[in-house]
């Protein structure tokens, strides 16, 4: 058995004590603010690549409505999803020739461009579809969103019956910060 002597006890202390305050802290952080996650997956291709570390912000589901195009994180089970939002409470969507259309009013998003000229087939990146085909609701309802991944034709999202829409809360967060790898490292829109 090891003994130590008095002044040595008081000094390993004094060491203990700000090493438990910053694991709480950075347990507290992980816990309520950041979460970092693994992008498992090709589902938001091009925008987050299979093996992107991503960190959740947990706090922005306290501070702020979420937006359309917001990339969150939500909890599907046994898995936690990464997806961009298309659909709020209540607005009806639809896709029509590749273009987003909420309440009937067409949308751009800008962040699937360069993908949809990558396209070989001549196809379109988004098929067709109206919201009640997917959901059987006319519009999105109070509460809930409905999120698609950016790779639309690989992607397990509010278009699959097993996802369907999303209850805010199950949504752990925004994840719109890439920390590895290295030369993807940046702020994602």
């Amino acid at each position: 058995m090891i003994y130590l002597k008095k002044e040595n006890k008081k000094e390993f202390i004094e060491w203990i004590k700000p090493i438990v305050v910053a694991i709480i802290f950075a347990l507290a952080i992980r816990t309520f603010i950041f979460t970092p996650i693994v992008v498992d997956g090709a589902s938001m291709m091009p925008t987050y690549e299979d093996g992107d570390k991503v960190i959740v912000n947990k706090i922005s589901k306290q501070i702020a409505e979420y937006e359309r195009y917001d990339v969150i994180v939500f909890d599907a089970g046994e898995d936690n999803y990464i997806k961009r939002v298309i659909g709020l409470p209540g607005e009806h969507i639809a896709y029509k020739d590749d273009i987003l259309y909420v309440n009937r009013e067409p949308y751009v998003e800008p962040y699937l461009e360069e993908y949809k000229k990558k396209l070989i087939d001549g196809g379109t990146l988004t098929e067709d579809f109206r919201l009640e085909e997917y959901t059987g609701k006319l519009t999105i309802p109070d509460g809930y969103l409905f999120v698609v991944g950016d790779n639309r034709r690989h992607s397990s999202d509010s278009r699959d019956p097993e996802v369907g829409l999303i209850p805010m809360d199950k949504v752990l967060g925004k994840a719109n910060i890439i920390f590895y790898p290295l030369d993807n490292i940046g702020i994602v829109k």
